[in-house]
């Protein structure tokens, strides 16, 4: 009998990618389905979506037009993740051909809707936070693994909060033990993943041990067979000291950081409703520097957002300044639907938008560029998980710089020493050295 054959598109986010692996091991535990990278062979097409992504309805609508072009005869497709919450049963209304619709907050079903056609699952205030998922990684050396759902942030330009659901804590022995599992099957790097990870603990569906995310990370780190830690995204509201310093002295965390400023003006950060200052923000990020001298600092920001002014800008770009980031992702505001901020008046010329954006862009590629020539000749220990069609072998340095060496498959899953030979602001290259 010729297994069922299942094409899964995923955008967005690493939260995204999760959700995807875990749809992926359901199908395949129960129903039989096996993965293809052609989307013209697949019995099952889901599209995963993400609604914080440019124009998500559109794009969303155009792939779905294609695919439903490209589908064999009798196959099915389903439209899972945030766009799905957000839309409903309006995408089947719209596109008729679609034969499921999967909220992000309900992924463990979808056993149940594939079997239901023109099923609508799409409730955020349902509780995964206790559901056993089977099992699926797309890379055997790192594991990504959820330690809550969900977001109790009300930031006013964000409508994950609307799509996602409240933020539920999944309980420490669970994720202790899917820890132990991805080690005892050769993922040494565990990728921890919240919409706030630093409030973990907060809220847990059953009356569940108090553990916050420092104690947390102390747990994980005790498991035997991990090497390295990563987590994203911290809120730099709750970036306590008790935090900062077990991010600073637990070796087996890596030393790069991402906190979203979003803006470097309190005035729109108040706007925002994120919670903190641009003087709270430049002393914790200070406090990282001082304390990990190697550290690398990421960020996301948002430029014209209702209400900034030119001295506002400004203030970003003082931010940026002082604690020089390693990596920024930088947009221009657009509304988003079910959020606050959509009905806000005072929107900024976007021409103006479009120039302070490319400013911004600017700006940080000199600092980049800066960053880039300082890693010449340096020596960084890389752990490899990606083997390139190019004949390069890919990984990242403890502080998440990308950097390729020549090399093949017996690198995979290794840690090698690695001197920098070749710098760009996205990648270096290097040689192996030990």
């Amino acid at each position: 009998m010729m297994s069922k054959k299942l094409f899964i598109e995923t955008l967005g986010c690493a939260m995204n990618v999760r959700d995807s692996e875990h749809m992926i091991a359901e199908l395949n535990a129960h129903e039989g389905y096996e993965l293809t990278d052609k989307a013209d062979e697949a019995d099952l097409i889901l599209v995963n979506t993400c609604s914080v992504r440019e124009r998500p309805v559109h794009k969303l609508f155009s792939e779905l037009g294609v695919f439903n072009k490209l589908k064999k005869e009798g196959a099915k497709i389903g439209v899972c993740g945030c766009t799905a919450s957000h839309l409903g049963k309006d995408i089947i209304k719209r596109a008729p051909y679609v034969n499921f619709v999967l909220g992000a907050r309900n992924v463990s079903k979808i056993t149940d809707v594939l079997h239901r056609d023109k099923a609508v699952e799409i409730e955020i205030d349902y509780d995964e936070s206790q559901f056993a998922f089977k099992d699926f990684r797309t890379s055997p050396y790192k594991a990504y693994i959820n330690i809550s759902i969900g977001c109790d942030k009300q930031c006013t330009f964000c409508i994950v909060p609307k799509t996602r659901g409240d933020e539920i804590s999944i309980p420490p022995e669970l994720i202790i033990a899917e820890v132990q599992k991805a080690a005892d099957g050769g993922a040494k790097e565990i990728f921890l993943l919240g919409q706030n990870v630093n409030n973990y603990g907060r809220r847990f569906s059953g009356n569940e041990e108090k553990v916050n995310f420092t104690e947390l990370l102390r747990r994980v780190s005790g498991v035997e067979g991990v090497e390295r830690i990563r987590f994203t995204s911290p809120h730099p509201l709750h970036m306590d000291d008790e935090f900062i310093e077990e991010f600073a002295r637990n070796p087996k965390i890596c030393k790069s950081m991402h906190m979203p400023l979003q803006s470097g003006s309190s005035e729109i950060l108040k706007a925002m409703k994120r919670g903190y200052t641009k003087e709270w923000f430049l002393n914790r990020a200070a406090k990282l520097r001082e304390l990990v001298p190697n550290v690398s600092i990421s960020t996301d920001i948002i430029v014209a957002f209702p209400g900034e002014s030119e001295a506002d800008f400004e203030d970003t770009l003082d931010v940026m300044r002082q604690v020089r980031f390693e990596q920024v992702f930088s947009f221009k505001y657009s509304p988003r639907p079910l959020t606050e901020a959509e009905g806000f008046t005072n929107t900024v010329d976007s021409e103006i938008g479009s120039h302070r954006l490319s400013t911004l862009q600017a700006y940080q590629d000199t600092i980049l560029d800066s960053i880039s020539a300082s890693l010449l000749g340096q020596e960084v220990d890389v752990y490899f998980e990606e083997l390139r069609s190019d004949g390069y072998v890919a990984g990242r340095s403890d502080n998440n710089v990308l950097v390729k060496v020549k090399g093949s498959e017996e690198w995979l899953g290794q840690t090698a020493r690695v001197r920098i030979i070749d710098v760009s602001r996205s990648v270096q290259y290097g040689e192996i050295v030990a």
